[in-house]
């Protein structure tokens, strides 16, 4: 039993759901040393050194998994999306998503977000457009946030300057995003989403105040990656809804890893747009370029 690599792994997943990022990753390395082929701790392992920042291991460990299944589209596009991540560089992402369009089109939808990610990140509108389309039934997802459709063709509609269809969309998406809250009123994550449509809408001391709340809802000390994400997505409401301040201050305890924000989404996603040019949200970035 000492050396069962599955004791070792789960123990892994609990303390990383408590927060201890450095005893879990010791014990999710100690299961790969002991089942060296096991590829769902692989990947596990890869979804903690991404937070972690730790891309070099990251990338070790998803060429480990592509050794033992080489085919497996997931993990092709979690290793081109590094480059991505770490260095803001889309070229590695664009090209696995245009391979798999090639030679396995129907396995989009698995890496549909990455894909919108990739087209948002190059603002590329026909691209993003068709990555919302493969979605199909999928949610849109950021960890426990489910961001609604048309939330994001409001937000494509803004990257080509036409106000009226964003408008509609966002309105679309508020109707419903309204009932998500009701089925969860105490859940942190559907709230920080109606935040955003607010404060896409304009509606600011709203926005604020579900964002706000759905900190409160999901902490840190709760979730230790859900909870980071509630105060990003607080930053980003604070962005959308103009208040650069809070902005700039949530997103600075957002950036501490572990963490889901990386230097590619802050550089290149136009989410953040609103706060390029502030020298505080530069500082930002700056801090998480490659070293």
């Amino acid at each position: 039993m000492p050396n069962d690599s599955r004791i070792f792994e789960l123990t892994g997943y609990i303390q990383r759901r408590q927060g201890r990022w450095e005893e879990s990753t010791r014990n999710l390395e100690r299961a790969i040393d002991l089942d060296p082929r096991n590829f769902f701790t692989l990947q596990q392992i890869g979804i903690s050194y991404g937070v972690l920042r730790r891309y070099a291991e990251e990338t070790s460990v998803f060429d480990r998994a592509l050794a033992i299944d080489p085919n497996d589209v997931n993990t092709k596009v979690a290793l081109a999306a590094i480059q991505f991540h770490w260095k803001a560089d889309t070229g590695p992402l664009h090209r696995a998503i245009d391979s798999i369009q090639t030679t396995n089109p129907e396995a989009l939808p698995n890496v549909a977000n990455d894909w919108l990610s990739c087209a948002l990140a190059e603002r590329d509108v026909a691209a993003a457009k068709n990555a919302l389309n493969a979605f199909g039934e999928i949610p849109l997802t950021d960890y426990a946030v489910h961001v609604n459709r048309p939330l994001m063709e409001g937000v494509i509609a803004r990257l080509t300057k036409d106000e009226g269809t964003a408008r509609a969309a966002f309105m679309a998406a508020r109707a419903e995003q309204e009932k998500a809250v009701r089925s969860e009123p105490n859940y942190g994550p559907p709230l920080c989403v109606l935040g955003l449509i607010d404060a896409s809408l304009g509606r600011k001391e709203e926005a604020l105040r579900e964002g706000r709340r759905a900190v409160e809802l999901l902490p840190v000390e709760k979730d230790s990656i859900n909870g980071p994400l509630m105060i990003e997505y607080l930053a980003m409401i604070a962005a959308w809804a103009g208040d650069k301040d809070l902005a700039c201050e949530q997103l600075a305890i957002a950036i501490r890893p572990p963490s889901t924000v990386s230097y590619g989404q802050l550089k290149l996603l136009p989410f953040w747009d609103p706060l390029r040019g502030d020298p505080r949200f530069d500082k930002i970035v700056a801090s998480l370029a490659p070293k």
